[in-house]
């Protein structure tokens, strides 16, 4: 039997569906989600493994019976855009890395929006890498007129060769398996990256980070999710309980009134809602404090920005990754 391997990079305007995907392909949430775009800020890493006798077929949530053999690391990014600000320019540079190194482009578009400049940005982009690209028309559940899709996919043929072109549900999880067919397919045959138990290279304190922000990006309203980052101060694990300390920051004054919320009720209630999910994550209790600070135009600060990569906070800490698998 062949093993077929590769990266897989992930690529698609904000809200296309990118992290929904990666988290239904993997069997697992490895990224936040939230209809807010730009939710997510890093490259994210997902590993798949195929017909391996070890890994749990369940919790892949893939049906790989009759399959070759293979492992198929993918990389969500954060969503293409246009920006000026030193965050903008951060979460560009996530893109132009993954894309840099992979073997297939999934290049994701919403199938119930028209095609429009920002769409040709990002095929732009993927037609730049001169990688295979695949386009996956996504939310095809939310077509009232089934009938469209062959016109849809007629209209796509005509921008670009693409090497396959999938109608899926991301978050209904249709076309799935056609999808992970195709990719493993696609990829040369190639040696195992990680090992078989391993779902992603992020570190728990990063993902209990993002699990933060994400109860802030579902809370809050209007500019406040887009001026907030979450740094972990203190990650402290035992057998039995973690301990966490959590600074978020924002721009304002009036942001933070609305993080802390009328006598601090805000704030209780973002970080119950974290704590549970953290719970789920690690598999302990965890005591979880948050601090709202703010930092008056961080999103322009290269310097902080740099700061909230989980890749340099290690070297900060001068630990080994803590993968989650």
């Amino acid at each position: 039997m062949s093993f077929h391997s590769g990266f897989v990079c992930i690529l698609g305007r904000p809200n296309a569906g990118k992290s929904t995907l990666l988290n239904a392909l993997v069997g697992e949430k490895l990224a936040i989600i939230s209809p807010k775009p730009q939710t997510t800020r890093n490259r994210i890493l997902g590993i798949i493994n195929i017909n391996v006798p070890k890994i749990n077929v369940a919790k892949q949530k893939a049906k790989q019976k009759g399959r070759e053999a293979g492992q198929i690391v993918l990389i969500d990014t954060p969503g293409v855009h246009q920006s000026g600000s030193s965050l903008g320019r951060k979460m560009m540079s996530e893109v132009r890395e993954a894309l840099e190194g992979c073997e297939l482009i999934l290049m994701i578009v919403d199938a119930t929006r028209k095609w429009d400049r920002d769409d040709a940005f990002v095929l732009d982009l993927a037609k730049k890498a001169g990688t295979p690209v695949f386009l996956l028309l996504n939310k095809i559940d939310l077509l009232a007129d089934k009938s469209k899709l062959l016109p849809l996919i007629a209209q796509f043929q005509s921008l670009h060769d693409f090497k396959e072109i999938v109608p899926i549900s991301a978050l209904k999880r249709k076309g799935l398996d056609e999808l992970l067919s195709c990719v493993l397919k696609a990829l040369p045959n190639g040696p195992r990256y990680f090992p078989e138990d391993q779902i992603t290279d992020q570190p728990v304190r990063f993902m209990a980070a993002e699990l933060i922000r994400e109860h802030v990006l579902m809370q809050t309203h209007e500019e406040v999710p887009h001026a907030v980052s979450v740094l972990i101060e203190q990650f402290e694990e035992s057998p039995r309980l973690t301990r966490i300390a959590a600074v978020i920051y924002c721009e304002r004054d009036g942001q933070k009134a609305i993080l802390l919320g009328k006598g601090g009720q805000m704030l209780k209630k973002i970080g119950t809602a974290a704590r549970l999910d953290i719970e789920k994550m690690v598999g302990t209790k965890v005591f979880l404090e948050l601090f709202v600070k703010i930092k008056a135009g961080w999103r322009d600060s290269r310097s902080f920005v740099e700061e909230l990569d989980w890749r340099r906070q290690l070297q900060q800490i001068g630990g080994p990754p803590d993968p989650e698998g």
